[in-house]
Parts: structure tokens; C-alpha cells; sequence
């Protein structure tokens, strides 16, 4: 059988670009052979970040619309048809047997013209909200992969398979890190942990009600590995001055460590981030993006709370009630160990692969 050949579209943030990079890697593991191509957004973080991965990656100039009013939105009109031009062309010199769409800015351009084209399309849908791009793309696409249940009310019944959100496999490998992860972290064995991340790019709000927290926590003998994003970093770091039981990161490159010593997690409540937590069952306080697309993030952490299964914080409270609700969960193992329980059969380990299978059947049906 000829190899496979694949586009994967989409990207914007880690959300979507690691879960496309994760299907990517389990196509090259089941069929060695396969062509892979990714397309995304020019000025996006795909277009750095896939070539690190080791695949090839092309740009198309999309943008997304300004939700307030912005001169920048009379751009978008030219620059979504310069994109539809250029997916055409991409579509016509690779000759994709399959394309797959992940989310983000090039997924709608780059679809579009696979489906007009009679290339059959696969859309992973990561959220528990469907954005407006997929609902569209959803009722031309040959299969629909979903993370949440109930997604009937969004695309069509027969299309839809329940896959999970693929993740990046070491990052929630856990077993045996935690005595690295405490040397890691230059940690205190004997206290509790807890685990702030706001995102790759940290959260503002989050940081503020942190910072906030730092004398409470002291005083009731929490440490915490503090993710908090390139723009907040200094103030974090004069914030923590003085506190040993702080550890001030921009970013953390090795999250399964970071995971290994949580007893308690605070984020925000991206598709990436709630499936991480899933699989590693971790206790987690989510703080969901208020300008997040389609409040996506808030329907996301309602899907586990509504379970028992995590805690939810609005942004808006965030600042005044954060330290207060970290030190009342870190003093109550019953309520900690009821949402691990709880959050245990919401995991999906093997979704790279099985949304894999489904691109390689959909070439073996031509």
C-alpha cells in the first residue's frame, strides 16, 4: 500500500499545536512511510514550534477577527481570501490523501478548500463548546474526534467519535519523578505542594491573586512552583523575594515534574491543560479565561465540576478568594481524594492513536 499523505491544520496556541504534533507522531509510528505536512497561521507559535518537532510547516497569512472594535479587523476580509487561495494551491501540490483539522486560525482556510477539493477531512474538536469554524467544517467532514460527551448538539451524530484530547505522552508519564521533581524544584519534601500555571503565556489575574496569597501560604507551610508567563516574571520574582517556599518559573519545560509534586493544582481551563490533569488525576482549582472564544474555558471546567471532579474559581473572584480556597483544600484530604476519585474515568490515554486509526482508515476507504 502506498504511503499515507497528511495535512494537519491549525495551531495558535499549545492547545492546539501539541495535540496535532501528538497525532503526527503516532501516524509516523504506525506507518513509518506516511507524508506529513502542517499548515498554519504566518507569526504564529505552530511556525516555530512544528520544525522543532521535526515536520514541515507552511504559513498562510490568516487572522483572527478582533472581537472589540479594531482597524486591524478590515484586514481580515483580503487576508482570508489570500489564505483560501493559498490553501488551494497547497492542497493541488501536496496531494493529501487525508486532512485534519485541529483548531486555530488556518484549520477553516486549509479545510475548506480539502473538502471542495474531495479530500476526505478529519476535525478534533477540544473543546466542550465547539467554535463557530468547526460547527461549519463539521457537516462536511468525513469523521469528527471530540474530547467531551453530549457534542451531538454541535455536529452531526454518526460523524462524531469520542477519542479524548490527545496529549503529549511524557508529560503525564508520572510514575516513580516525584524525588526528581523535588530536586528539581529545590522543593521541601515535607510540605505540600501546590502547582500554579496560568498557560505558555501565564495569566495575569491568576498571578495577581498569587501574589496576593504568598503570606497566607507562608504561614500555613504551602510551597509552590509558580509558572507565570514572560510578562509578570519580574514582578513574581520581587513578589517572592525573601520566600524560600517559592519557585518562581516564566515557563516550565518539564511538566510531568511539575505534576509528580503537585498536591494541588491552580489553572486556567484550556482543552490542553483539563485533559493533562485528567489523565494525571491531580486536584485542580480552575480559573477559566473570561475572553476566552464562546466562554469555551468556563464550559470546559463545568464539564469536570459538575463531575465533582475539580474545583472552579471565577476570574473575577480570583485576586480576593484564591489563597483562602488553596489553604482550606490543602487541610482537607476527603475533598481532595473525592475529586481525584471523581476525575479517574474522565481521562482518555490513547486519543493520538485512535484519531491516528482513523486517518489511516479513511486513506485505506479511498
Amino acid at each position: 500500500m502506498a504511503s499515507i499523505r497528511v495535512i494537519i491544520s491549525g495551531g495558535g496556541t499549545g492547545g492546539h499545536i501539541f495535540p496535532a504534533i501528538a497525532i503526527a507522531n503516532s501516524i509516523k509510528r504506525k506507518q513509518p512511510e506516511a507524508e506529513i505536512l502542517f499548515v498554519g497561521a504566518e507569526g504564529r507559535m505552530e511556525m516555530e514550534k512544528v520544525p522543532q518537532a521535526g515536520y514541515e510547516i507552511i504559513g498562510l497569512p490568516i487572522m483572527g477577527i478582533q472581537r472589540s472594535f479594531s482597524f486591524k479587523n478590515l484586514k481580515f476580509p483580503f487576508k482570508l481570501l489570500k489564505s483560501m487561495r493559498k490553501a488551494k494551491r497547497v492542497i493541488k501540490d501536496f496531494k493529501p490523501d487525508v486532512a485534519v483539522g485541529v483548531g486555530g486560525y488556518a484549520s477553516g482556510p486549509l479545510l475548506r478548500a480539502a473538502s471542495k477539493a474531495g479530500v476526505p477531512t478529519i476535525i478534533q474538536e477540544q473543546n466542550s463548546y465547539a467554535g463557530l469554524t468547526n460547527k461549519i467544517l463539521g457537516k462536511k467532514a468525513s469523521k469528527v474526534c471530540v474530547a467531551y460527551e453530549g457534542m451531538e448538539k454541535f455536529f452531526p451524530a454518526d460523524k462524531i467519535i469520542l477519542t479524548g484530547n490527545p496529549v503529549r505522552s511524557e508529560v503525564v508519564k508520572l510514575e516513580g519523578k516525584k524525588e526528581r521533581a523535588i530536586e528539581f524544584f529545590q522543593l521541601d519534601p515535607s510540605k505540600k505542594t501546590l502547582l500554579i500555571v496560568g498557560g505558555s503565556l501565564g495569566a495575569w489575574s491568576v498571578n495577581e491573586g498569587v501574589a496576593a496569597a504568598l503570606d497566607q501560604w507562608k504561614e500555613d507551610d504551602i510551597q509552590l512552583v509558580w509558572q507565570c508567563g514572560k510578562t509578570y516574571l519580574s514582578k513574581a520574582e520581587e513578589a517572592a523575594k525573601g520566600r524560600d517556599n517559592v519557585k518562581v518559573h516564566e515557563f516550565i519545560n518539564r511538566m510531568d515534574l511539575a505534576y509528580a509534586v503537585a498536591d494541588l493544582v491552580v489553572s486556567r481551563a484550556g482543552a490542553l491543560a483539563v485533559s493533562e490533569l485528567c489523565l494525571v488525576k491531580k486536584p485542580s482549582i480552575f480559573v477559566p479565561l473570561p475572553s476566552a472564544a464562546e466562554d469555551h474555558q468556563n464550559k470546559n471546567a463545568q464539564a469536570l465540576t459538575s463531575r465533582n471532579a475539580a474545583f472552579l474559581l471565577p476570574d473575577s473572584e480570583v485576586r480576593e478568594k484564591l489563597g483562602e480556597m488553596v489553604s482550606r483544600l490543602m487541610n482537607s484530604e476527603e475533598e481532595l481524594e473525592k475529586v481525584v476519585a471523581n476525575i479517574k474515568p474522565l481521562g482518555y490515554e490513547d486519543a493520538a492513536d485512535i484519531i491516528a486509526d482513523e486517518v489511516i482508515k479513511l486513506k485505506s476507504q479511498d
